[in-house]
């Protein structure tokens, strides 16, 4: 894709995740977070594309990132979520391999960052820590899973543990996305999703959904920001899942994306026609689900696939005046245009997140790259 920015950083990077800015500001974000993993040090770092970082190098042009800060992690950080607190201070949790969850504040006017509060042993065994592998935020309640298939409960400002769901999986729950302020939904090492309702005091699931056949690891999830019922995972397997969790226990479709695993799925937070992939086969794809027969203006040029998704089951109620283009079984309607946002293939895209029209993504060719010109 044009105009994107690489920036080289001497370190695998593991997470990428855009500051918020307020959904009643036309500003564009121009500052982000990175955590490293498989390093001999890890790190937390802050990143601008604005006019706050300092340029070091007279070649560097405008949008290079530019560090700003940056913080030791123990363990490598295996998720990592950034959240508005009040002005001049935002929130950066993490998830480590260590088990533990930490909150960063990272202060403006200093540029500097601090820990503000850890949980260091959030997810166990009986002899040993285990990797904490994903955290979710509602503000102000934070959400973490773990390898141990617990799930825990917090709140900023608040030292102690809100709630703990032991046993709530008997294998790996790899990430989680809050549905509504009480629900959460976590996906699984044997292909599953899972419902929970924080305002139930039992320990089990609201519902369960898989896929059938094979137990294919699902590595992601994300929620349809308009339509809470509509999610997306990936796994394993690079394949692109849409569910409505209103309507049975299987995905509405299955599209074929990447040639290995998928390991983070976006919907776009405004325009949720757009969803974003990336994978371990270096790929980096924007969907955009097409509903009439005009040509978006963004593919004409361009490495671009056009797909057809698999419906497995019908529309919830046909009778509905708004029905997600997600949702729709019209195979003359479902089809799918798809774009590689990289230049050329590379390592493994590890994460990546869009805001406005801008994307930043990491990878383990200790590289980050950025874009202000995503065609949303």
């Amino acid at each position: 894709m044009e105009c994107i920015n690489a920036k080289f950083v001497s370190q695998k990077i593991s997470k990428t995740r855009w500051r918020p800015v307020s959904s009643a500001s036309l500003q564009q974000p121009d500052i982000f977070a990175t955590g490293s993993w498989d390093n001999e040090d890890n790190k937390v770092s802050i990143w601008s594309v604005g006019e706050h970082g300092v340029s070091s190098m007279e070649d560097e042009f405008e949008g290079d990132p530019q560090l700003l800060c940056e913080f030791k992690h123990d363990g490598d950080v295996l998720d990592l979520q950034v959240q508005f607190c009040f002005i001049l201070l935002h929130l950066i949790v993490t998830a480590s391999s260590t088990g533990a969850v930490t909150i960063f504040r990272h202060h403006h006017n200093s540029q500097t960052l601090s820990v503000a509060q850890r949980w260091d042993r959030a997810h166990f065994y009986s002899c040993d820590n285990a990797p904490c592998t994903g955290v979710v935020c509602s503000s102000p309640e934070i959400v973490s899973v773990g390898e141990d298939g617990r799930i825990m409960l917090f709140r900023v400002e608040h030292k102690g543990v809100i709630r703990t769901i032991d046993n709530a999986d008997s294998s790996t729950i790899h990430a989680a996305t809050f549905l509504r302020t009480t629900e959460v939904l976590t996906v699984n090492s044997i292909g599953q999703l899972k419902l929970w309702d924080f305002r139930q005091r039992g320990n089990e699931p609201s519902q369960i959904l898989s896929l059938t056949g094979d137990r294919v690891p699902l590595h992601c999830v994300d929620k349809n920001p308009n339509q809470q019922h509509i999610v997306a995972t990936g796994g394993q397997d690079g394949m692109l899942c849409i569910w409505d969790v209103r309507q049975g226990n299987m995905p509405f479709s299955l599209m074929e994306a990447h040639s290995a695993e998928m390991w983070e799925v976006h919907f776009h937070p405004s325009n949720p026609e757009h969803l974003f992939t990336c994978s371990e086969d270096g790929s980096l794809w924007h969907w955009e689900n097409s509903t009439n027969t005009d040509t978006p203006s963004f593919l004409q040029g361009g490495r671009n696939t056009t797909i057809t998704s698999r419906s497995t089951v019908g529309p919830a109620n046909a009778n509905q005046s708004l029905i997600s283009s997600w949702l729709n079984n019209d195979s003359s309607k479902g089809r799918l245009e798809t774009t590689n946002m990289l230049p050329s293939q590379t390592m493994s895209v590890n994460s990546l997140d869009v805001l406005g029209q801008c994307m930043v993504c990491g990878t383990d060719g200790e590289a980050i790259y950025v874009t202000k010109r995503v065609p949303v």
